[in-house]
């Protein structure tokens, strides 16, 4: 039987687009909704068949015969990248639309959907707690059955370490036995090649975000307010300049499971705005096959193999857990729930056709690891500054030869 599928707060459709590599021809898209001009030119090419809403706050119902019901709402006021603001932000606090549709096809006697939501782990500890209290409070008044498990995307192979809560509720099936039912313990540091270390450039007295033969989370923007991805050095790269590189929006497509291309319109913007419009998008993007292993699990659930664990005295909402009617069990998991073969970093990135980062970049970053105490991987600082000065030194030729 082929399932029924809506997306609210939709973006460039990763939840789905992750179902359908999960399932295949058993689910289908119906309705999907999402305001953003430019991921909506997305949606409606990517998902013809698929009516498209563009405003949840009002959203007259849901579809009578929805089977599951994706909800990754903004994480604007949750991130600690962005206002933290939790979840009564102007943003985030949209989630309050989500059950009262919810709410309103209960009472019209019809079966409530199987529920996917996903945010970013900041919401476990934000305001003591307060996000995960409001929703599991509103799951459980509608009689959901409900569990969550912080996942990092490297588990499903692709090189990007992008950690995010991943929370399946139903009142049809138990949620523990779609995300507790596969354990590896974590990845080892065997998987990762050493040719290659992502980072935020955008950073360098606070946290980097290092990665060994991965980017950090691609993100909408940064903590300069500066919309770029990470950056990616190279240390086997003879040009001091293309040591330094980015991916391309199609690296960052692939980089979250998209098939390269899927972003790529005519959105009526000059080509700078386009890029930046793809990024973003791509940026607060679902990893496609986060969504194609719960798809998996929720189309064959399996036998719990995590423990449950006393949940303690913390203030902060564990790493994994579960619930229903006012119980609540903390789940001993790790954020690797399979692994599937890992794709290296310069599998999805082509240093050759890659964007080195600029002069300014390099500067600007430069003098900020200066200042921190970050950035100590062998060779990395003096490949900064060898950067900067060939720059300059380029810079300086150029001027010559004018």
């Amino acid at each position: 039987m082929t399932m029924r599928m809506t997306g609210l707060f939709a973006g460039i459709g990763g939840i789905e687009l992750g179902f359908k590599q999960g399932l295949g021809d058993n689910i289908e898209t119906d309705l999907l909704c999402e305001n953003w001009p430019e991921a909506q030119t997305v949606l409606r090419r990517q998902f013809p068949n698929a009516e498209l809403h563009s405003d949840v706050t009002d959203l007259p119902s849901l579809p009578g015969n929805v089977d599951i019901l994706s909800a990754g709402f903004p994480c604007t006021d949750l991130s600690q990248a962005g206002r933290t603001a939790g979840i009564t932000g102007e943003q985030s606090g949209l989630v309050v639309h989500l059950f009262k549709l919810l709410n309103q096809h209960r009472d019209k006697g019809l079966t409530l959907p199987t529920l996917i939501i996903e945010n970013v782990p900041n919401m476990l500890s934000l305001d003591k707690g307060t996000a995960m209290h409001f929703l599991t409070s509103e799951l459980e008044s509608l009689g959901y059955a409900w569990a969550y498990r912080v996942v990092d995307s490297r588990f499903t192979g692709v090189p990007q370490r992008r950690r995010r809560v991943i929370l399946v509720a139903s009142n049809e099936l138990d949620p523990k036995r779609v995300l507790f039912a596969d354990e590896t313990g974590g990845r080892s540091d065997s998987d990762y090649a050493m040719d290659a270390f992502g980072f935020y450039w955008t950073e360098g007295r606070g946290g980097l975000g290092w990665a060994p033969d991965a980017v950090p989370t691609l993100k909408g923007g940064s903590g300069l307010g500066i919309a770029s991805p990470p950056a990616v050095w190279v240390p086997s790269e003879e040009d001091p300049v293309r040591a330094f590189v980015t991916p391309t929006v199609s690296d960052m497509e692939s980089l979250q499971g998209f098939p390269r291309g899927w972003t790529d319109f005519d959105y009526g913007l000059p080509p700078a705005r386009t890029r930046g419009a793809r990024g973003k998008m791509v940026g607060n993007a679902v990893t496609t096959r986060v969504a194609a292993w719960v798809a998996g699990r929720i189309g064959n659930p399996g036998d719990v193999v995590c423990p449950t664990v006393d949940w303690g005295q913390a203030k902060r909402w564990p790493n994994a857990a579960a619930g229903f009617d006012g119980t609540r069990e903390r789940i001993e998991a790790s954020e690797f729930p399979v692994l599937a073969p890992y794709e290296h970093l310069l599998e999805h990135i082509d240093v050759s056709t890659a964007p080195n980062l600029s002069a300014r970049a390099i500067a600007g970053f430069h003098s900020r690891l200066q200042q921190g105490n970050l950035g100590w991987h062998p060779g990395f600082r003096e490949a900064v500054a060898q950067a900067e000065d060939a720059h300059l030194l380029g810079n300086a030729l150029g001027k010559v030869n004018k």
